[in-house]
């Protein structure tokens, strides 16, 4: 039996070198395994409140329910000043409106094709919400921050039942706890990452400093889950 595995052995290490020997190129690893998204549990509607002034009074200015054909809201970020938008959705099960985001800038460094920002100089912001799963995208893409910008993200409006089986339980708690999490991705052709973000059990939230722009949503790690909890 040893000389049979010690032949089976050497007969791979032999392919191997033949298939090395035939494609010089490097071998990539295998991509990691993408995250599952977190879902909207019913169609959402929107409100949005943006600050667009240096915070005096403390007040946000209500602005009308988002486009429905694309969900955006815009406003300009200074370097210097607090600028603040929350994003709000309203659920038809309790009749209630809820926290989705609030994303707070002071300090936008530097625009990809502008350059570098002087202090009391602004750029447009674009937030792009998505409607079938808990994610957004932040515009101009590539936009950097000298403090991070504080972005809070609320994955309340998924509903309880986090597996698909029609029932919340403690199933989908853990999986809230253990495998859910906040990734992103500089754009679509790319792979998503997981980042280090604090996340609330009590509120259902992800907060995270962003050093810049790109795209963001809260999504379950399928690697793990395969093992299991």
């Amino acid at each position: 039996m040893m000389f049979v595995r010690r032949s089976l052995m050497v007969f791979a290490l032999a392919v191997s070198v033949a298939r090395c020997a035939d494609q010089p190129t490097a071998v990539k690893s295998p991509a990691a395994p993408q995250p599952q998204s977190l879902r909207w549990a019913e169609p959402p509607q929107f409100t949005a409140r943006i600050d667009s002034r240096a915070r005096r009074s403390g007040t946000m200015a209500l602005t009308p329910p988002l486009s429905l054909d694309q969900y955006q809201v815009s406003f300009w970020a200074v370097r210097g000043e607090s600028r603040s938008v929350q994003i709000n959705y309203s659920s038809s099960s309790d009749n209630q409106t809820h926290p989705f985001l609030l994303l707070t800038t002071t300090d936008p460094q530097f625009v990809p094709g502008v350059g570098e920002l002087a202090m009391g100089d602004s750029v447009y912001i674009t937030v792009s919400v998505d409607t079938s799963k808990i994610g957004i995208s932040l515009e101009p893409s590539g936009l950097q921050f000298g403090a991070p910008a504080q972005m809070k993200i609320w994955y309340g409006g998924a509903g309880g039942d986090l597996n698909g089986d029609g029932v919340a339980d403690s199933s989908d708690s853990a999986i809230e706890a253990k495998l859910l999490g906040l990734w992103y991705r500089e754009d679509a052709s790319e792979a998503w990452e997981h980042l280090g973000a604090s996340q609330s059990l009590d509120d259902k939230s992800f907060t995270y400093a962003l050093p810049h722009f790109c795209e963001y949503e809260v999504a379950e790690a399928l690697l793990e889950w395969a093992v299991g909890i």
